[in-house]
């Protein structure tokens, strides 16, 4: 059985016994307090005259059953997507890399093994999937990522007016459950109630005209109040306010707002607030959808909160921190792909 250490720390001890050895003490003694056979300690004695001798030898381990080529095979498989290979989405397991490396290459492995397979050989990670609608237009969202955003930016700079990204959102009582850590087999619990206590919310992240610094505004309506046309007209009024001057505010197609006849209304009385619409079934193009993951599935998960008004201060807190670090606001704003240069 190799002893425990590394190969480097094997080495040293090795070294060590040599030296006590040739200086005079007893092998019997050297080897009692290294807790090796005295053999050892002659048989170290012996390697020392030879070059290298006592240098370490790190154990190679088991040849790797995959070879070069086939791994390279293998990633070249991958890269075709899992419905080419007769599954019914693109998405990789390890059971079915597992069943594709037996039934292409005719080497069987376990699908924990695949996985380290794939992450120390080819540098594959774990990742969550993107969700991506059926109805969405590839093509009209590229359209609008190249021409409609840069005249949505290039004419809000020309008017001097901050650029809003709006969007709305919800906080249940029930908590949003992610991974946590705890030793293996013993699955923590997390106590919670089972009620669907909601607090609603809008928020928006804007683009200053002088050299697009972020800002982030939000309002958090009572327990159980659903957003309607009503609360999005009075956050554009206080948003208003706090930004002293135009904003063309970019939103989704939802019907409480630019098909709202309060919403309309509003932007008739108000011409110098512009609304612009993003494409259908995109939301990953708005930088305040990252405000909500951020905040619900970072900052607030696991969160078990014993009654609403508890909820509202944690979601308070978590987005006036995010008020603050702009660095961040401006990763998510980077994320969406908007450029922020005038």
């Amino acid at each position: 059985m190799r002893p425990k250490g590394t190969a480097a720390e094997l080495e040293r001890r090795r070294r060590r016994a040599v030296e006590l050895v040739e200086r005079g003490e007893s092998p019997t003694t050297v080897a009692r307090i290294l807790g090796v056979l005295p053999t050892s300690i002659h048989r170290w004695r012996r390697l020392a005259r030879q070059a290298h001798g006592l240098d370490a030898r790190p154990n190679a381990g088991h040849a790797p059953r995959l070879s070069d080529d086939q791994l390279r095979l293998l990633e070249r498989l991958l890269l075709q997507g899992a419905k080419a290979h007769g599954w019914p989405n693109q998405l990789w397991t390890a059971d079915r890399v597992a069943r594709l490396i037996r039934e292409r290459l005719g080497v069987t492995h376990h699908p924990e093994h695949v996985r380290k397979v794939l992450k120390r050989r080819l540098g594959w990670t774990s990742q969550k999937p993107k969700r991506k609608a059926r109805e969405r237009d590839d093509k009209e969202v590229e359209r609008w990522k190249a021409d409609e955003l840069p005249r949505i930016l290039r004419e809000a700079w020309k008017r001097r007016a901050h650029v809003v990204f709006l969007d709305e959102s919800g906080f249940q009582l029930t908590p949003s459950v992610r991974r946590t850590l705890a030793p293996r087999g013993r699955t923590p619990v997390l106590e919670a109630w089972d009620r669907r206590d909601r607090i609603s919310a809008i928020s928006c992240i804007t683009l200053s005209p002088w050299e697009g610094r972020p800002g982030l505004y939000f309002e958090l309506l009572p327990v159980n109040k659903t957003v309607h046309a009503e609360e999005v007209v009075a956050f554009l009024k206080a948003l208003r306010r706090q930004l002293r001057g135009p904003f063309t505010v970019v939103w989704d197609r939802h019907g409480i707002h630019n098909k709202s006849r309060l919403v309309k209304a509003f932007l008739a009385e108000h011409p110098e607030v512009v609304a612009e619409d993003f494409p259908g079934y995109i939301p990953d193009l708005n930088p305040d959808e990252s405000v909500w993951g951020w905040t619900k599935y970072g900052r607030l998960s696991n969160l078990a909160a014993m009654h609403a008004a508890e909820l509202r201060d944690h979601i308070i807190e978590a987005l006036v921190e995010l008020k603050f670090q702009p660095r961040l606001l401006q990763a998510f704003i980077k994320y969406a792909g908007v450029p922020v240069a005038a």
